[in-house]
């Protein structure tokens, strides 16, 4: 990212807000801090205090010296709970004392936070310690706060669509919506659910793809004696891990002994393992915590990704940049990942088809998979841009400030229908 990209604006104090230091939604705010940094902003984080463990801990050391308005750890829950009014208080106690002048909120608990924190005593370009006295007594209309963005993830949005629940959380979505100056939506899939379930509204508006760095696009050199498959993420139901170890089991029966890698954590973690021990799996199925992705893709053959909800996955983005041979769910925002490459995802819960695509592809000739693979990375590089992602984060903010600023009267003179001197 260019230290002055195109429609930066000036300096800005950005606080981004969400809860679990992990997985997809975190290497993106990390990525954005970056680059937001690179680019002259002083940023600053507020996340969950419970959760992460030592790699999160030591992500954030890393990032640190990026960080000029520095980290705030608050408990968070992952569900509605009465201790979200304290955790609130404090997202809005840290916005005040640094001054922020952006609101990024990530995730639908993340998101909660920086559209309700009750900051008002904020004028954008004040700057630390005179951001809350200059303001004091201003209205609460433009210009009297920070603008508050927002980025879902997927979140609440992909949360059991038809379901009682999601009809709450998306009439709640529909309420900051209210709140929210600028959305970020991170795919067209997610944008394309917010204006089919909360309606499309005035609010500024962006889809900003996430971003791969060039280095991701580095061969990976496949380890000795990989594994058949290798599947790198959250342990969770909704992830479709039942249907991958259903799909396993099929291989199995039809004489493809295969070894499968599964690398994260997660709630159900205990309760895959029982399930693969009852479908005569327990041997074939090594299980092994969160850790960068590139040495795990190295230690298989190919990565499946059985999500029945996704947004725009991280890990199939980098493995596509690596040309990593994959098996992926046609859902979320994966087909724009894969762009024309689209037609060879399957669908979703369908363990048959999940075991025919491994098949398939694992018996292609290896130059053809190889050229296949090369291609959507070289397709992935093209549109996914980490660059691009910086850039278009900080047009989002300064088109919402554009927005909020109050217009200027028009002269009489130049009113329609004015008497000419």
């Amino acid at each position: 990212m260019s230290p002055t990209p195109p429609d930066a604006g000036a300096p800005r104090r950005i606080l981004h807000v969400f809860r679990a230091p992990v997985g997809g939604l975190f290497r993106h705010v990390v990525d954005l801090t970056r680059l937001q940094a690179a680019a002259g902003h002083a940023v600053g984080l507020v996340c969950d205090a419970t959760t992460g463990g030592a790699r999160a801990e030591q992500m954030l050391d890393t990032l640190a010296p990026h960080l000029a308005l520095g980290v705030l750890r608050v408990p968070m829950r992952r569900n509605p709970d009465p201790s979200d009014l304290a955790s609130l208080r404090a997202v809005a106690r840290q916005a005040e004392a640094v001054g922020a002048e952006v609101l990024h909120g990530h995730g639908a608990k993340g998101g909660a936070y920086a559209r309700l924190a009750p900051v008002h005593g904020l004028v954008p370009g004040a700057g630390r310690g005179a951001a809350r006295g200059a303001a004091r007594g201003a209205p609460r209309g433009a210009g009297s706060g920070p603008i508050r963005a927002y980025t879902p993830h997927g979140g609440s949005y992909n949360y059991r669509p038809g379901s009682p629940l999601h009809r709450l959380y998306m009439g709640v979505e529909a309420l900051l919506a209210r709140r929210t100056d600028v959305f970020l939506f991170e795919s067209a899939y997610v944008a394309g659910r917010h204006r089919a379930y909360v309606g499309a509204g005035r609010t500024v508006t962006r889809i900003v793809h996430n971003g791969i760095d060039e280095a991701e696009f580095a061969p990976v050199v496949r380890a000795a004696d990989p594994f058949d498959l290798v599947y790198v993420g959250e342990l969770r139901e909704a992830k479709g891990l039942p249907v991958l170890l259903d799909a396993l089991a099929a291989l199995h029966a039809s004489g493809r002994p295969l070894r499968l890698l599964m690398v994260g954590s997660g709630p159900d973690e205990a309760a895959l393992a029982a399930r693969a021990a009852a479908l005569g799996l327990a041997n074939a199925i090594a299980f092994e915590p969160a850790q960068p992705i590139r040495p795990v893709l190295a230690r298989g053959r190919v990565m499946v990704v059985p999500s029945f909800a996704e947004s725009l996955p991280y890990v199939v983005l980098e493995a596509a940049a690596a040309a990593q041979p994959l098996v992926a769910t046609d859902v979320g925002g994966i087909p724009e990942i894969f762009g024309d490459a689209a037609g060879d995802l399957v669908p979703p819960r369908d363990a048959g088809a999940l075991a025919a695509a491994v098949a398939r592809l694992l018996d292609e000739a290896p130059a053809a998979r190889d050229a296949r693979f090369r291609a959507l990375s070289e397709s992935v590089r093209a549109r996914f841009s980490m660059r691009s992602m910086g850039e278009s984060v900080l047009s989002g903010y300064e088109a919402a400030f554009r927005a909020r600023a109050p217009r200027a009267p028009v002269p009489a003179a130049g009113r329609p229908g004015a008497a000419s001197a």
